[in-house]
Order: C-alpha cells, then structure tokens, then sequence
C-alpha cells in the first residue's frame, strides 16, 4: 500500500478502533460484547500456537501426567508418586532436567496448599488478547479449564484464566496494570488489595492505614467468593517498602512477587480448592539469619609492661 493521506487516514481509523474494542472488552468483563470474537480466535489460533511449541518433548507427557491431580484424599501422596514417575520419563538432559524441578517445586505446593491442579506449558506470550502482561498455556476446555481460574506455579500466584479455547487458554499476568487480587498479610490478618506494575513491584492497598508494616512482611491470596477468580493462601510476595501512612485511612507498599513473570514455562490451573483456607503453610520457609562471626583477642603483657600503678623508669 502507498503511503498516501489515504492510507494513514485508515491507520488511524484502524488503531481507534481497536483501543476503544479493547475498552469495551476490559469493561464489560464476563459480559464482555467481544467475547464471543476472542473465543473465536482462541480456537482459531491456540492450535497453530500450541503445534509451534515443544508438543514432542518429554515434558509434554510428563504434563498431562499431573493433569488430573485433583483428589483431596492422600493428594500429596499421589503428587509425590507421580512426580517419581515423571522423574524417570524426563531422563537426564539439562533442559529436561530444570523443567522437571519445576514440575516438582509446583507438585509440592499444590500439595501443601490441597489444590487439584491441571499442569500446563506455556506455548506464547504477548498482548494478543489486547493486555500487556499474557501468557497462553497448552490446556483449555477440553481439559476443564475454565475462566476466572487461578494459576500458580511453584513459587507462588502466576495469574488467572481470562480467555478459553478448546485446547489452549490465556492468563492474564499478575503484574498486569489490570490484575488486582485479594491478599491478607501474614500473621497478622491485615487486608489489602494488590495491582501489577509491570516490571516494577506489586503495589498494595491496605485497608488498615495503621497497620504495622515492615519490609520482609509476606502475603497470601485472600480468595474469592466460590474461588473464582482466586483460591485462598497462594503465595504472593514480600514487602519491599512500606510508604508512610500520614494519617490516610489506607496504607500503600510495595510487594516483590515470589514469581518472575520473565521466566515462566512449567505452571498449573487450579481446578479444584482445597476444602479449608491453607492460611500461611504454602509460604515458603523464611530464610535464617546468616549468624555475625565473632573474633575473641587474647593480649598477652609483655615481660616488661608496666604494672598497674606502677611507672616504669627510663634506663
């Protein structure tokens, strides 16, 4: 096409109606007018996403090996049998190796936590569905997911389900402008509300501003009514600054995630809640303080130092 008043003339147009489609659909959530058109594409386009990704690497059985965890009964045993198992189907390769302590490190916190999780790789990233911060995982309705499910990974709350395909979903990233989530602080119960910042940190509302925080101070998930979009004690992140209250009646900090949204590979879909709020036992252990060494000195007197109240005389 030339480039003519034209033709950017109908760039402009095209652009416009694109950000105020993405307006529309944000707003309108569930009920979104849109939704019918990005399901539309999810099924159109998740099949070429999902045939581009490693579907031939072991990792892909070793998957949907974990796909169907969901029973509340001896969970954590069955999670530990089956992460054995996946153990000897992914071999030794170095790759294979590092998704695999993923895939542990995640079996090991749906356990704690008692969530029946679906395990999914992520096959794109990006802003196709019109958010900044997404990811599209190899599971959809076909495999029970749903929208508005929770997404974690081993080290904590990834984000949640928003769009779902027949075989692939999109999950819109907790560090996302538009993602905000539910937290109570460890210990001490204090609620809040956490938004993304893209690559900065989370930021939260308290809704005490008198709190009592301090960096190093952790949060969970709060959860939601039915769990949906968020089930109760996903590990969130870690203070990092506490603004001055002044008096305001919510209190603002600064959370680092535990997850690095950069790096995400190996996750899973909550599909089923556990039946009681696991409180704080999904947060990770606190690091111990590194102990200060201490030096003792001996100082031994000379032969011929001084003694006490004595004055030594020239010679």
């Amino acid at each position: 096409m030339r480039d003519t008043r034209e033709s950017r003339l109908l760039l402009v147009l095209l652009i416009a109606v694109a950000f105020a489609l993405i307006t529309v659909d944000i707003r309108g959530g569930e009920d979104s007018p849109v939704d019918g058109a990005r399901q539309g594409a999810a099924a159109v386009f998740g099949p070429i996403e999902d045939s581009v990704s490693t579907a031939v690497n072991p990792v892909g059985n070793a998957v949907s090996a974990v796909r169907d965890s969901g029973e509340r009964h001896d969970r954590l045993a069955v999670l530990e049998k089956e992460n054995t198992a996946l153990k000897a189907r992914l071999g030794s390769d170095d790759r294979n190796s590092s998704r695999l302590k993923q895939l542990d490190k995640m079996l090991k916190t749906a356990g704690e936590g008692q969530y029946g999780i679906k395990g999914a790789e992520v096959i794109a990233i990006g802003a196709a569905q019109g958010f900044s911060w997404t990811i599209t995982v190899d599971v959809g309705a076909n495999d029970g997911i749903q929208r508005d499910m929770t997404v974690l990974n081993g080290d904590g709350l990834v984000g949640r389900v928003t769009t779902v395909g027949p075989n692939t979903a999109t999950v819109l990233l907790a560090n996302d402008p538009d993602f905000t989530v539910g937290t109570r602080m460890e210990a001490t119960d204090e609620l809040g509300f956490a938004s993304g910042q893209g690559d900065r940190p989370l930021r939260v509302e308290l809704l005490n501003g008198k709190a009592d925080v301090k960096k190093g101070d952790r949060l969970v998930t709060f959860g939601s009514q039915a769990d949906k979009p968020f089930v109760p004690g996903v590990p969130v992140g870690v203070v990092s600054r506490v603004d001055p209250s002044g008096g305001d009646l919510t209190r603002t900090l600064y959370v680092t995630p535990y997850v690095s949204f950069t790096k995400l590979d190996i996750v899973g879909v909550v599909v089923q809640a556990p039946k009681k709020d696991p409180r704080d036992t999904v947060l990770p252990a606190k690091p111990k303080p590194t102990p200060t060494p201490t030096v003792t000195v001996t100082v031994t007197p000379s032969a011929n130092a001084p003694v006490d109240g004595e004055i030594q005389q020239e010679q």
